[in-house]
């Protein structure tokens, strides 16, 4: 777990450089969702390219199957050689989607830790202020999960900061404070909230439902704007990703701080816009048509670079020589 601790203590530079500019932590995450957004959008692109280069070859796969189907080597050969003509690579849809996820992860990690990886404060004085904060009687029984200490630390920062003054800095005292008090939108919404701990009808648990239905939404219209897409049909792990991350997104969201699902309801909102985007100018057929155009470009290139080649008439000569025959008779 350590390699997703070190990307949430990358990404909560960035985190709290919006913060610093915003005041707020849900403005924060929306304009960190964009520049996320933003840093992986040529794998977004290349991911689209993969799967409609597969759409496109998927009737020149089949023929391949039909004629080398009892000769597995053979096939093999014939579709590396194929893969390598198009410029696709098999596997590139899947590898890129596994990108985003490390970000995912490392999202949890900057929220879940947010003095040690988002605020950047030495990790010795934090496990000091959380010794004392456990002390405190009564205390460890509204933490709930103990991955959350850091999170339940910064809720009651501003009741017990008087305490630790001899722990932070008065720099660090008030990056703290005022991280502490920029977590709530919407006028009363605080994203450091776990659903979890205000029990199942709570309206906190308006975070996993929308972070479900944003994820299906999201999948369901990808799904249409791919639907000539007959390699990602193929491809276990595009299904996984399809089907299967809405009801993981929204069990983790039941689980996790609001902060964490409402990144995930913009990010998956955000990426519906993209996939859109992407979708209309790298769809299969466009792709198709542009690969057509591009075959015939290149063949009328090298038609023209032939040079043309002159070829006597030979009914000059023939007429030359009865003309001159004709005259000798004469």
């Amino acid at each position: 777990m350590q390699i997703f601790g070190y990307i949430g203590w990358l990404l909560g530079y960035i985190l709290w450089g919006a913060f610093f500019i915003f005041k707020n932590f849900g403005i924060a995450i929306i304009v960190f969702s964009i520049i996320v957004k933003a840093a992986l959008f040529p794998f977004s692109l290349k991911q689209q390219k993969s799967m409609a280069g597969n759409a496109r070859m998927a009737k020149k796969q089949k023929e391949l199957r039909e004629k080398y189907g009892n000769n597995r080597q053979k096939l093999q050969e014939e579709m590396n050689k194929l893969y390598e003509k198009e410029g696709v690579k098999p596997m590139g849809g899947c590898l890129t989607t596994l990108i985003p996820m490390l970000i995912l992860l490392g999202i949890f990690y900057a929220v879940a830790y947010p003095l040690t990886n988002t605020l950047h404060i030495d990790a010795n004085k934090v496990s000091q202020a959380l010794q004392f904060a456990n002390s405190i009687p009564g205390y460890t029984h509204t933490v709930g999960n103990a991955t959350y200490q850091e999170v339940s630390l910064l809720r009651i920062f501003p009741q017990i900061q008087g305490y630790l003054t001899n722990i932070f800095t008065p720099g660090e005292m008030a990056s703290i404070n005022e991280f502490a008090n920029g977590f709530t939108i919407f006028g009363s919404v605080d994203l450091l909230a776990i659903p979890s701990q205000f029990g199942f009808w709570s309206w906190y648990l308006l975070f996993p439902v929308l972070c479900f239905a944003s994820n299906v939404g999201s999948s369901f219209i990808m799904q249409k704007i791919n639907s000539q897409n007959q390699a990602m049909q193929q491809q276990g792990c595009m299904k996984a990703m399809i089907y299967l991350l809405p009801l993981f997104s929204a069990w983790i969201a039941y689980s996790v701080p609001a902060a964490m699902s409402f990144y995930w309801i913009i990010s998956a909102l955000l990426s519906l816009a993209q996939s859109v985007v992407i979708g209309k100018v790298f769809s299969p057929g466009h792709l198709t048509a542009n690969s057509e155009a591009r075959h015939a470009a290149l063949m009328f290139e090298q038609e023209a670079k032939v040079p043309a080649v002159y070829v006597p008439r030979k009914t000059q000569t023939g007429d030359t020589s009865n003309t001159s025959k004709k005259k000798k008779k004469k």
